[in-house]
């Protein structure tokens, strides 16, 4: 069994930074050894308690959460999730190779899917699609070095976020500047299905098709995330998924 990861949460807003205090109790194998209330008091938890992961709202009066994280040496850094609306110097992220970008309001399937990935990272396993050839779908992504190359098959899901997208993957989340709608156009639903003007998903990654009661569905990937299925895509979701 893996080792309880060690974990800082920051966030200005004392209701947002207690509901992420009470998310994690349900986050298996983690423990949060600080809460911070801005960065100053975030960077003293990290530098003090060495975490394993430090959960960073990227926008907090002072010092902002990517400033947190690029204060903090290379080799010192734990892996870092950041939580953002989206409004502000998203791309920064980069800079600092975060693990994952949650979006605000905080669901729980997606924390639990960015500890996952943030396990991975440390441990060491990086899926075999990762290391495949390119092709002419792959996206090419901004990095902190450049260019960086993302597998059209590594990819499981795809979420909007305002002017962004992210391409998830088993290792950690990408930062796309684009549409869903260019996207559309440019993705083979066979590779991944759109389920909803906010996602796309891999069919193979979808472990349960499950309907709301309420005329809707969600489809539960196989890392757990509740991905929804939009009421104009329900018929073909329906058809893929629920036999």
């Amino acid at each position: 069994m893996s080792e309880t990861m060690r974990v800082v949460l920051a966030d200005d807003e004392p209701l947002a930074l207690e509901r992420l205090a009470v998310a994690f109790e349900d986050v298996p194998g983690t423990e949060v050894v600080a809460t911070a209330r801005n960065g100053v008091e975030a960077l003293d938890a990290i530098a003090r308690l060495q975490p394993d992961l430090a959960v960073l709202d990227i926008q907090m009066p002072g010092r902002s959460g990517l400033g947190v994280a690029a204060d903090i040496p290379a080799e010192r850094r734990p892996e870092i999730i950041f939580l953002t609306a989206f409004e502000h110097h998203a791309v920064d992220a980069f800079d600092v190779e975060a693990a994952d970008y949650l979006l605000k309001p905080l669901r729980l399937d997606r924390l639990r899917q960015a500890v996952d990935r943030v396990r991975r990272r440390r441990e060491g396993r990086r899926p075999a699609a990762v290391d495949a050839p390119p092709v002419a779908g792959d996206f090419w992504v901004q990095g902190r070095l450049g260019l960086e190359r993302v597998p059209l098959k590594a990819i499981e899901w795809i979420e909007a976020a305002k002017d962004y997208v992210l391409l998830h993957t088993a290792q950690r989340s990408h930062i796309l500047r684009a549409t869903m709608a260019a996207l559309e156009e440019r993705l083979d639903p066979q590779e991944l299905m759109r389920v909803h003007r906010s996602a796309f998903v891999r069919p193979e990654a979808v472990r349960e098709f499950q309907p709301n009661g309420a005329g809707g569905a969600v489809l539960i990937l196989a890392d757990g995330v509740a991905v929804p299925v939009g009421p104009s895509y329900m018929p073909a979701a329906k058809r893929k998924f629920s036999t």
